[in-house]
This record gives structure tokens, C-alpha cells and sequence, in this order.
């Protein structure tokens, strides 16, 4: 379900149990040709439902939400059949939500600051909806490698990686690194397109929904250590 792949607008999903916030979030989107609100939840219950009944491209999740939260919210969204291809982008408060790790192994795309400026909110809807993970800012990578630390590694982490190439074994450390498709093919001496075609090579693999859950593996098995 990509929406520039058919030239629709953007159907976004708003989930936030604050009214102030959706209403700025809706009047804000409403303005823009390529972006459309489907529809709004104040909990994480009402989140799970219009995501089944609107089938959005981009769900706007918070995460502190009352009945159930965004971490929750977002794994049973992509636990629903049908839904694989919903992408999450979730709101935060503060820069040191700790909650932000697991919403990102529960599924999540992504996560942006609560206040951060209009450009930037528009530009990480629309990244997140052509299939990218927000993944570029520092505090993203801060944040991945933080948490991962507090994770015991499992046994099988390792063996998790045996199914891996070299050659994609170098592309995860790079995705783990938050490299962008280009960079790793300038890294790798590879073409953009080629350097896609390992990504995707190593999700299919390694059962990832996404880039944000490549970072996730890649800190998880040691592959890649959070600087600190």
C-alpha cells in the first residue's frame, strides 16, 4: 500500500487522547494536497479499530494513551492481517521516552518529537508512507542504542544472522548505523538500486517489517554496539 505509487493522497490516521493536539495535527495535514486525515482515536483501543476500518497509510500513534497505549496499539495493528502495510510513526513527548525501543520491535517505523515544526512533521509522514524508517535523526540512534544495552542478548541471536551473506551481513551494520540507501551504496561502492535490493534481501530474510526493525536486529545480535 503505497501511496505514491498510485499518485493518492497520503491517508493518515490521527491517535493522540489529547483533542488540542489532533485538531493541530488535522488542520495542519488538511493543508496539504498530497495528505489526507482518515480518521481519529483518543486510545489506543480506538487506534487498532480505525486502522481496521480506514486501512491508513501512516498512523500518527502517541504513545501514553488511556485503555491501551501506543507500544500496544502498534503491535496489534501490525499483527492484523491486511495491515502489513500500515506504517506507525510514533509521537513523543519527551527525547528520552524509554518506551520508544519496544515500540519500535512492536512495529513502529519510526518516532518524531511532539514538538517538533510543521516542515519536519510533514516531510516524516511522507517517509514513512513511501516505506523508509525514520531513522535520521541522532536522537533516533541515541535512543536504539541506549535501550539496546538494557536487552539481554538471546542464544540464538547469532544464529539469527547464519541465514545472512557477507555482503548483507555489511549492509545491516550499515542500516544499523541509520545509513540511507545511498550512503551505504557510497560506503559499499554500490549502486542505490543495489543497496536496496540487499535491504530488502536482509528483511525477507530476518522476518523485518521494515529498516526500523533491520536497527532493532542489528543491535539486538551485537552486530552493531551503541556508541557511548
Amino acid at each position: 500500500m503505497n501511496a505514491t505509487a498510485t499518485n493518492s493522497p497520503i491517508k493518515v490516521l490521527l491517535a493522540d487522547d489529547e483533542g488540542l493536539v489532533r485538531s493541530g495535527f488535522k488542520v495542519l495535514l488538511d493543508l496539504e494536497d498530497d495528505l489526507t486525515v482518515v480518521g481519529e482515536a483518543v486510545n489506543g483501543a480506538q487506534a487498532v479499530d480505525q486502522a481496521r476500518a480506514t486501512r491508513p497509510h501512516v498512523v500518527l500513534m502517541d504513545i501514553r494513551m488511556p485503555k491501551l497505549d501506543g507500544i500496544q496499539a502498534t503491535a496489534q495493528i501490525a499483527a492484523t492481517p491486511g495491515l502489513e502495510q500500515v506504517r506507525i510513526l510514533i509521537l513523543t513527548t519527551y527525547d528520552t521516552d524509554e518506551y520508544v525501543f519496544d515500540a519500535l520491535q512492536a512495529g513502529a517505523s519510526g518516532f518524531l518529537l511532539k514538538d517538533a515544526g510543521p516542515a519536519e512533521l510533514l516531510h516524516a509522514i511522507r517517509v514513512i508512507a513511501a516505506g523508509e524508517a525514520l531513522l535520521a535523526p541522532r536522537i533516533t540512534r541515541r535512543l536504539i542504542g541506549q535501550f539496546a544495552t538494557q536487552r539481554r542478548i538471546a542464544q540464538s541471536a547469532q544464529h539469527q544472522l547464519a541465514v545472512l551473506t557477507e555482503r548483507e551481513r555489511e549492509v545491516l551494520t550499515l542500516v544499523g548505523h541509520g545509513l540511507s540507501n545511498h550512503e551505504i551504496g557510497a560506503e559499499l561502492f554500490l549502486s542505490p538500486a543495489t543497496a536496496r535490493t540487499h535491504v530488502s534481501r536482509a528483511m525477507a530474510k530476518l522476518g523485518a517489517r521494515d529498516r526500523a526493525q533491520l536497527v532493532v536486529i542489528a543491535y539486538r545480535t551485537g552486530l552493531v554496539t551503541p556508541t557511548p
